[in-house]
């Protein structure tokens, strides 16, 4: 049912749903016809739909429909609801019908429908209430329901009702006894008035008597009167004994009447009374007047018969118990019911009628005599008594009231007894006198506030009976020789009536007329020894005080005063056991508490002033009072007292300017403070203290309490302490005039009493208060010699120190209430003139002292949150601008006071740093505040703009070296206020100042590393700034320049916001005819009338709707126009702020979404540009609306979760691709290649980085002041590392990767603030998991990411730099157990051993796990930082990291099972990363074999148990390949070479892992397949072979290319180097056979038309081979005519995607060869899966190469070198297309370089050196390499590489190894060497493969082992990379390079 009630108040709030829900809620209503038994749910959504109905009216076209269920179910409840097989089992119908018709009474739509039939519903009922039948209990709860809430009624069924009702009566009879009850109203008007004197005389008469007798039997115990169970102790009880006038006889016969009632009779007349009732409210003018005088005279009887019921005593009836208190219950809730129904009848009746007047009149004597005899029962205590006695009064009010002033003199005469009787009850005369006195009050109040202006006479008469009643003292006038009595509860609870009616009633007669009989009652009375009537009249009197009529409160006032002072004087002459409780009482009580209450509710200005000297007046008279009595502590007397003082000074301005006498009282007040211990103790460590009790009486016992009230504890009532509190923060500076009167006033205070102190007494509180002030500062100012002046520094220490630790120090300040801080106080002390400079080091140390009680104050609420937290930041900053305002002081003492407090303040709160009132002081407002007495002084002017000038720059240094966002965008909206109030002179003296301050990507401002050094802080701060970071290593970000321009461009936007905002206005609006905004978001509807509604809702859509486009191009995958996007962003900001001042909803609800889109829009576009406007109009929002700092953030969040879930940017964990690298799957690295994806995935990590950079800025600004702003990053940071591996793996990640770690680190590192002291153990979890992602990052191996820009892979190296930075700090920090972290860690988590632990799983010991993981991590992120340093310095050349500590084995070993528990990843990636350390590999390989189970998914760990070894032994440990995940094909591929003897299991693993992968990416591996047939013998590997072909034609054609290829015989003058196996010669046409033989028809018919066609091409070179060289290209030529291209499918051998289309006949071109004659033929092709008309040319000799040409034919055409020939070639040197080239050749150079370096091809003369129409350098004809070289091996090319001289023009222009160029080649050879040194394994195992294929290469020496050494596995990345540089100056234009080419020149006339 709680859901379905919020589903409705949902729909009412939103209209928009309603006829949806509507529908939904009626079909779970019951059906009509009523179905035999309703469920649960339906009558549920009954009710939901009353109420539903009742809260909002319905549309006209669904209202009949909708209401249709709820109105069926009342017409047809007689019928059906009244069985109770038609409810639900256990389902009460009473509060379900209750709230049904309430709902039906409200709903406005049901009201007609409604009216036609509910009365014969109602009318229904009643009969089958009657009749019984069929269940007479849900017929009453329904009568019950309808009795409260009855819906309308028709005005024709009125009267039909009214008499149904009446017949309820008809077999009731009443009794009551006339004898008792009738009363002299009721008797004619002619003898009425004498007859009501008479009457009340005699009631008032016995009232006085029953008081008289009441204070006799509570005194002496004495007979009770006739009404004496009043006051007996059995009335005082529910049915209490009352003892009653009637004859036994007499009461037993009305016993037996009343007990002839039937309860359920009474029952129901109660409901008819009520019922009829209701029909009064809804149709009364429409029921007929005889009905209308029936229920009358039935009600009356009713109340007749009251009195009688009423008086009789619990032991007199005949029921008892449970049975008594219903009949009592219900027969008094049937006289209620009569008495609201007679009183509404009455209501109705002619005002002007004699009749009426009589029957009124009657029936005021009735409600009379019933309310005074509820009074006088037994029962008044029972709750139904109380409510019928409301209802009685209540009653008299309305008719009275009602009927103008005719009834009042009829009501004032009996009105008076009934109050006394009223008064007379000793029950009423407590604390709380009940409800019954409240009401007559009440009553008494209204009639009173009524008959001012109607009868005043009689209203005076009326007042003036009452309060002469307070003397009618009967026999309680003291007696002479008797004891004095009780004061009579008549007269106690008179005193308190007249008060309330004084302070109701609230008129100055009124006072005027009832104060002089309280005062005079005070000064009759017996002050000495005062009864309970004194307190009483105390209080009274204070409340009339309290009303503020001057006359009234000076007469109180005067009276307390001196009451108190009386009392104090007088208590010090008497022994503490003879005073009466009550001057106790009145002294500690009654007068402290009156006279907080005249402070409390005195509002005028000049009494409260009055009132305040007063009060402080009477507190130094009671202290002077009090120093006279030697036998009691002053504290007594003071201490009451200070609760007012501490109220009425609650709002005087201690800052102005206080008259002397003033000032004079508050230093007394202070001295006696201090004196009397009254103080709350001021030092933080409070020092054991014996007790003091609270009566000293001796010169030691003062000095305990000197010393007591410094250090505690705290002795005294603690409201006195609270009170000290806010009088300190009331009180004006305690500053002295002059140093005359200081010690004056000291030594005529220090003495107090001459006659109470002698000889040594006052030297030794004089040395207690020296004692006591040495221990309040702290012990920093030696104050032996301070003599009387002691006593007021103390008294001083104590003000301020209190002052600022009630509210921080902050003071208000009148009239307007601001805010000031209490620093304003307490420097006053030190420019006061002349100080001698013992006081002047007093004073600064209370002036430190109190500053270090504020900052202990502000770090107490360090955990506020909400406006608690608002109010704490609102201190510090009026804290830190009174300080920064201060520094001004003429004073150079005071400045210097100044500063040290502001640095201090900085360091203990650096979010002061960017508080904008503070920034906009320092920089804006300091001019202005400069004090007008000293500006015509040029040096001190001269001084301060010194002094200003350092302090700004060192607070903006600071300030961007933490944030540097935050800090820019405060710094823009600084210049932008300037601007917008032409402040010109600040604006200049602030650009002087930040002409000076830049943010370097290098060297800065500050010391050490900050956050400003992290990479991606500093691109976010450029971002934030409005600038374009340039790609370059040093960049310097100008804070002046970009603020200026930035906020220009603010100041614009803003300015076109105000200024459409104006021509808006100016004609009036848009005539558009756009919808409300409160239609287009779904709010409800609301008025937006206003013109600046209209506007911004105009603006509104439209920026939502343009940044709704944006993000739909985003999302088809379009460019966004990132100038547009900015300019729209900027735009919709400046209407954000421009409306933040509103005070229209729409600041919360319209705008919600544009702030939405406004954050979540760089999310969704996810692109550097993108997100660069993003932290711009961030920035801009938090640092012009701190406010909205928490939304902005929240928001950010959501977006950074959703981009997780999304896998974008730095989550994209699907995306492998990675550039080049990732061209090297399968063969290199496991897994399939993934095509490029069509967004570059680096621009959304760098998008990712940015995003970082600004919430690592935010972190720094929130850490500190904003919990809520912390718990949102954290929950961030909790989405971010919830799984180590749904992060991106890609290379190009590494900075932006660790720049959150960095960021997980720094939040985790807010355990040890106060702050998230409750958040530790969720903290300490967090950095686990941080740990934890951390290092999943080493799961993998190590990889670069090279990229065109220059200053990237450098901020990668520099972002992993810093976190190991910051690793180092936290372990340095974190090392000494006994520190706090050490103890904090300890504490929270040394409970974990044995435990599961959420993160590492089972743990022996946490502490020192942890410890292990760290040094892990701080090892492997060290390794990652240089390595990334050499990639992005790889020409720097400092040797190694030899700083580095060497570590031990034994810590190898820790690193590695550390690891290993934690990912078996990572311990298998420390071999990658340390592929020559034995250690490492032993320990792999040992954790490997024992937990192989566990690791099946990770085929890198093949290699560390599928071992020669293992196959030998035949290990079990092979049992696990057929469960291992697939391998590279290198590494498959070695598993098929000798050492591992083609064991079955490992060979099944490997022709698993070939067939994982499609045929086309093993063919590069082909001839090593073929080569593995030589091991074949269980003939596997050619299983897989015919399989593949059988899969792939093009497979199948390599195969048989190369099977050829083995096959065929020596070439011609070219010998073989090891003989080739004779089987394994057989085996390949085998092989090729069964090849071809499995081909279908129309694979065959390709393969043939294939081969035919390229043994044709290749036959060429044989035809030429005896041609002269002057003849081969015609001859060519010749034989290309003879060749046609058969078919259209027809491909490229060594580029099967190229499709052949046709041969360029021209093309042909005989290359230089010892052995054959090359030719390079250029082919017309198409792309197999391209534009078939898209023929491109492309050239062919061995392998594709395409558009290129050797340079010996570039020789042969052009005269001149490289140089020259690229001039002619691309244009001269400079120009772009030439440049491009010089690019093409250096980075192909480069790679031919490093390939040059590990295969060693030699023959590299220029005939086999290529180049393409772009410049590219392209190596051809490998005959020589590895071990062979030209010449018989005789290596005359002992370059690595060549780089001949015409090579390095090209490359390094200036010839000296220096230019640009040439430094851009060795960085791209170091990064080659690199790269390819990751992939050793893999390189050497292709070669090897080939070892025994009897190739030259492999006929001498060790090829293989040479190989491995040219990687130097055993070198450091950064000692590869400067072997690689000196490899390469060695190739620099080496002589043998240009003598092998001069050889070459002669002898084969190739070009050189």
């Amino acid at each position: 049912m709680e859901a379905l009630t919020e589903l409705c108040d949902l729909v009412a709030q939103n209209p928009d749903l309603l006829a949806d829900k509507l529908a939904w809620i009626c079909s779970r209503c019951p059906p009509s016809p009523s179905p035999h038994r309703a469920s649960r749910s339906q009558l549920h959504a009954l009710l939901a739909l009353a109420r539903l109905l009742s809260l909002r009216p319905l549309p006209p076209s669904s209202s009949s429909s909708s209401s249709a269920p709820l109105l069926d179910f009342l017409r047809s409840f007689p019928s059906s609801a009244l069985r109770p097989s038609f409810w639900p089992q256990s389902f009460p119908p009473g509060p379900f019908l209750s709230d049904l018709l309430r709902f039906a009474s409200l709903a406005p739509d049901l009201a007609s429908p409604l009216s036609s039939f509910f009365a014969s519903t109602l009318l229904s009922v009643l009969d089958a209430d009657a009749d019984a039948d069929p269940d007479p209990a849900i017929a009453r709860a329904f009568l019950s329901a309808v009795a409260q809430n009855c819906p309308p009624v028709a005005p024709a069924d009125a009267d039909r009702l009214a008499a149904r009702l009446l017949d309820e009566f008809s077999s009731y009879s009443y009794f009551y006894s006339s004898d008792h009850n009738a009363s002299s109203l009721q008797s004619t008007p002619s003898k009425g008035k004498a007859k009501e004197e008479d009457h009340h005389r005699e009631i008032a008469d016995d009232a006085a008597s029953e008081a008289s007798s009441l204070s006799k039997g509570d005194a002496g115990g004495g007979a009770n009167g006739r009404r004496s169970s009043v006051g007996s102790g059995e009335g005082s009880g529910i049915g209490g004994e009352g003892a009653g006038e009637c004859s036994p006889a007499v009461v037993r016969q009305e016993v037996v009447a009343f007990e002839e009632e039937a309860i359920e009779g009474l029952e129901r007349q109660e409901m008819a009374f009520r019922l009829f009732g209701q029909i009064l409210d809804r149709v009364g003018s429409s029921i007929k007047t005889e009905h209308l005088e029936r229920i009358r005279e039935l009600a009356a009887k009713q109340l007749k018969s009251l009195p009688a019921f009423l008086k009789i005593r619990k032991r007199d009836w005949r029921d008892q118990g449970a049975q008594l208190k219903a009949r009592i219950n219900t027969k008094v809730s049937c006289c209620q019911a009569a008495t609201t129904v007679q009183i509404k009848s009455l209501l109705s009746l002619d005002t002007d009628g004699k009749s009426s007047k009589d029957a009124l009149r009657r029936t005021l004597a009735l409600l009379l005599d019933a309310a005074e005899a509820c009074i006088l029962s037994s029962w008044r205590k029972l709750k139904i008594c109380e409510e019928l006695f409301s209802t009685l009064l209540n009653g008299i009010s309305e008719i009275t009231v009602s009927r103008g002033g005719q009834l009042l003199r009829v009501l004032l005469i009996p009105l008076k007894p009934l109050v006394l009787t009223t008064c007379a009850q000793a029950d009423m005369s407590g604390n709380n006198p009940g409800a019954m006195f409240e009401a007559v009050t009440k009553l008494s109040c209204e009639i009173i506030e009524f008959g001012w202006s109607k009868d005043r006479a009689l209203v005076d008469t009326f007042i003036m009976g009452l309060a002469a009643c307070i003397r009618e003292r009967n026999d309680y006038e003291e007696q002479e020789g008797k004891e004095k009595q009780a004061a009579p509860v008549v007269q106690l609870n008179l005193i308190r009536l007249l008060a309330e009616l004084c302070v109701s009633v609230n008129k100055w007669e009124v006072v005027d007329m009832i104060l002089p009989l309280f005062i005079e009652n005070l000064e009759e009375g017996d002050a000495s020894s005062p009864g309970l009537l004194r307190l009483r009249l105390l209080d009274a009197v204070s409340r009339v005080a309290s009303l503020g009529f001057e006359k009234s409160y000076r007469e109180t006032v005067v009276l307390m005063t001196r009451s108190y002072l009386d009392k104090v004087k007088t208590l010090g002459a008497v022994e503490s056991n003879t005073i009466p409780p009550e001057a106790t009482t009145e002294r500690i009580e009654t007068l402290p508490a009156g006279f907080l209450l005249v402070a409390s509710h005195l509002t005028s200005l000049k009494l409260r002033s009055d009132y305040r000297h007063r009060l402080l007046s009477l507190c130094s008279d009671v202290g002077l009072a009090a120093e006279s009595q030697s036998g009691r502590s002053g504290a007594d007397f003071m201490g009451p007292l200070l609760p007012a003082v501490a109220e009425i000074c609650s709002d005087f301005d201690p800052s102005s300017n206080v008259e002397p006498s003033v000032l004079k009282l508050f230093r007394n007040l202070w001295f006696y403070i201090v004196l009397f211990g009254l103080a709350p103790p001021i030092q933080q460590n409070q020092m054991p203290s014996k007790f003091v009790s609270t009566s000293l009486n001796s010169v030691g016992s003062i000095s305990a309490i000197a010393l007591q009230a410094v250090v505690g504890p705290y002795m005294w009532n603690s409201q006195w302490a609270v009170a000290v509190q806010r009088i300190a923060q009331g009180t004006p500076p305690l500053v002295v005039s002059s140093v005359k009167w200081l010690e004056d006033e000291l030594e005529l205070n220090a003495l107090h009493n001459p006659g109470s102190r002698q000889g040594s007494g006052n030297e030794k509180a004089a040395v207690a208060q020296r004692a006591a002030l040495s221990a309040a500062l702290g012990g920093r100012v030696e104050v032996a010699a301070m003599g009387v002046k002691a006593t007021y520094l103390l008294a001083v220490a104590f003000l301020e120190i209190i002052r600022f630790s009630c509210n921080g120090g902050i003071v208000s300040t009148a009239p307007s209430n601001k805010s000031r801080s209490a620093f304003s106080c307490v420097f006053e002390y030190l420019l006061t003139p002349n100080l001698v400079p013992a006081v002047f080091q007093c004073l600064t140390a209370i002036v430190y002292r109190a500053f270090e009680t504020a900052v202990a104050w502000l770090e107490d609420r360090v955990s506020d949150i909400g406006q608690e937290a608002d109010v704490r930041e609102s201190v510090l900053s009026a804290h830190a601008c009174f300080l920064i305002k201060n520094m001004s002081q003429k004073d150079e003492h005071v400045r210097d006071i100044t500063v040290n407090l502001l640095t201090q303040l900085k360091e203990r709160f650096p979010q002061v740093l960017w508080n904008s009132s503070c920034l906009d002081l320092l920089l804006i407002s300091v001019h202005n505040e400069l004090p007008s007495n000293h500006v015509n002084d040029p040096a001190w002017v001269a001084t301060i703009r010194s002094l200003y000038q350092k302090i700004a720059r060192e607070w903006i240094t600071n300030a961007l070296s933490y944030a540097p966002c935050t800090t820019q965008g405060l710094l823009q909206e600084n210049l932008c206020k300037a601007n917008a109030l032409q402040r010109t002179q600040h604006a200049s003296d602030v650009v002087s100042l930040l002409s000076e301050i830049r943010i370097s990507s290098g060297k800065n401002d500050w010391t050490g590393i900050r956050t400003a050094n992290i990479p991606a802080v500093i691109d976010s701060a450029t971002a934030a700034s409005g600038a374009k970071k340039e790609v370059s290593e040093g960049f310097i970000l100008e804070v002046l320049s970009t603020a200026v321009v930035s906020a220009t461009v603010k100041c614009n936007h803003a300015g076109e916001i105000a200024g459409m905002r104006r021509l808006y206005n100016s004609i009036g609006g848009f005539q558009m005819g756009i919808l409300p905004l409160s239609s287009a978001f779904g709010f409800g509807p609301q008025q937006t009338n206003t013109e600046k509604e209209s506007f911004n809702m105009v603006l509104l859509m439209k920026f939502v709707h343009l940044l709704q486009q944006f993000v739909g191009t985003a999302e088809k995958g379009l460019l966004v126009d990132k100038s547009l996007f900015r300019e729209t962003c900027s735009q919709a900001t400046a209407l954000l702020l421009s409306h933040m001042d509103s005070d229209s909803k729409l600041n919360l609800e319209g705008f919600a979404q544009l702030l939405r889109l406004l954050c979540w829009c760089p999310a969704y576009i996810s692109t550097p540009d993108a997100m660069e406007t993003g932290i711009f109009i961030w920035t801009w929002l938090v640092s012009a609306a701190p406010s909205l700092g928490s939304l902005v953030l929240a928001e950010l969040v959501d977006a950074w979760l959703w981009t997780i879930d999304t896998k974008r940017g730095l989550f994209a964990s699907d995306m492998r691709f990675a550039g080049p690298a990732a061209k090297l799957r399968p063969h290199l690295v496991p897994g399939e290649p993934e095509m490029p994806p069509e967004k570059d995935p680096v621009e959304g990590l760098i998008a990712h980085r940015l995003w970082l950079g600004f919430f690592i800025d935010r972190f720094e600004v929130v850490r500190h002041d904003s919990i809520e702003q912390l718990l949102l990053l954290g929950r961030m940071l909790q989405g971010t590392m919830k799984s180590p591996r749904h992060f991106s793996r890609h290379p190009a990640a590494a900075g932006t990767f660790f720049t959150a770690m960095l960021l997980g680190l720094k939040f985790c590192s807010c355990q040890y603030q106060s702050n998230l002291q409750k958040c530790k153990l969720g903290l300490q979890l967090l950095e686990d998991r941080v740990y934890r992602a951390a290092l999943g990052w080493f799961a993998y191996a190590p990889d670069w990411y090279e990229t065109n820009s220059k200053s990237f892979a450098l901020s990668e190296a520099q972002s992993i730099s810093i976190f190991v930075h910051y690793l180092l700090n936290d372990r340095l920090d974190g090392s000494a157990d006994s520190s706090l972290k050490a103890r904090g860690r300890e504490s929270e988590l040394s409970n974990m051993a044995d435990l599961c632990h959420p993160v590492w799983g089972m743990m022996n010991n946490y502490t020192l796990g942890r410890e292990k993981r760290k040094q892990l991590l701080l090892m492997l992120c060290q390794h990652e930082a240089d390595r990334l340093e050499v990639w992005a310095q790889p020409i720097n050349l400092k040797e190694s990291t030899s700083s580095r500590s060497k570590i031990s084995s034994d810590k190898w070993i820790e690193h590695v099972r550390t690891a290993f528990a934690v990912d078996p990843r990572i311990a298998l990636s420390l071999t990658a990363r340390f592929p020559t350390n034995s250690t490492v590999t032993a320990e792999v390989t040992q954790l490997v074999q024992t937990h192989i189970l566990e690791i099946r998914t990770i085929p890198e760990a093949l290699p560390f148990f599928v071992t020669p070894k293992a196959v030998e032994e035949n290990s079990v440990l092979l049992q696990q390949l057929p469960h291992w995940a697939s391998c590279s094909i290198t590494q498959a591929l070695e598993f098929l070479t000798p050492p591992y003897k083609g064991h079955l299991r490992v060979m099944a693993y490997v022709l698993r892992v070939l067939e994982s992968y499609p045929p086309e990416r093993v063919t590069f591996f082909m001839p090593q397949l073929v080569q593995a047939l030589r091991y074949d013998e269980g003939k596997l590997v050619e299983g897989y072979l015919l399989g593949a072909a059988r899969r792939s034609n093009i497979f199948a054609h390599i195969l048989i290319w190369h099977l050829q290829g083995e096959s065929c015989d020596q070439e011609s003058g070219k010998e073989v180097a090891v003989p080739k196996s004779n089987s394994f010669q057989a085996m390949l046409p085998a092989v090729r056979e069964k090849i071809i033989a499995s081909f279908t028809p129309e694979a065959r018919d390709l393969f043939e038309r294939e081969f035919r066609f390229f043994d044709k091409v290749t036959s060429i070179s044989g035809v030429l081979f005896p041609l002269p060289k002057e003849e081969r290209r015609a001859g060519i030529r010749r034989e290309l005519e003879k060749i046609s291209v058969e078919g259209d499918d027809l491909y490229l051998p060594t580029a099967p995607n190229k499709i052949v289309r046709g041969i360029q006949l021209d093309s042909g071109i005989p290359l230089q060869s010892a052995a054959k004659v090359p030719i390079m033929i250029t082919f017309n092709v198409v792309d197999r899966d391209g534009d078939p008309n898209d023929v491109k040319p492309q050239a062919c000799i061995f392998k594709v190469v395409p558009n290129t040409r050797s340079r010996n034919q570039m020789g042969e055409t052009t005269d001149g070198g490289l140089y020259e020939i690229f001039q002619q070639d691309y244009g001269p040197v400079g120009s772009s297309s030439f440049e491009a080239a010089r690019e093409m050749f250096m980075i192909s150079s480069a790679g031919y370089a490093v390939a040059s370096l590990l295969l060693q091809p030699k023959d590299r003369h220029n005939g086999n050196l290529l180049f393409d129409n772009q410049g590219r350098l392209v190596h051809i004809d490998f005959g020589f390499i590895l071990e062979t070289s030209p010449g018989g091996n005789m290596r005359f090319e002992s370059a690595q590489f060549k780089l001949s001289h015409e090579m390095t023009q090209l490359l390094d222009p200036s010839g000296s190894m220096k230019s640009d160029t040439w430094n851009q080649f060795v960085s791209l050879c170091v990064k080659g060497y690199l790269a390819a040194r990751r992939h050793m394994n893999g390189i050497i195992t292709t070669v090897l493969l080939m070892v025994d294929s009897g190739l030259p290469c492999f006929s001498r020496g060790d090829p293989i082992g040479n190989l491995r050494k040219r990687f130097h596995p055993e070198m450091n990345d950064r000692e590869a990379a400067n072997f690689m540089i000196r490899t390469c100056v060695d190739a620099y234009n080496k002589w043998t390079t240009a003598g092998y080419d001069l050889i070459q020149y002669l002898q084969q006339g190739i070009e050189k």
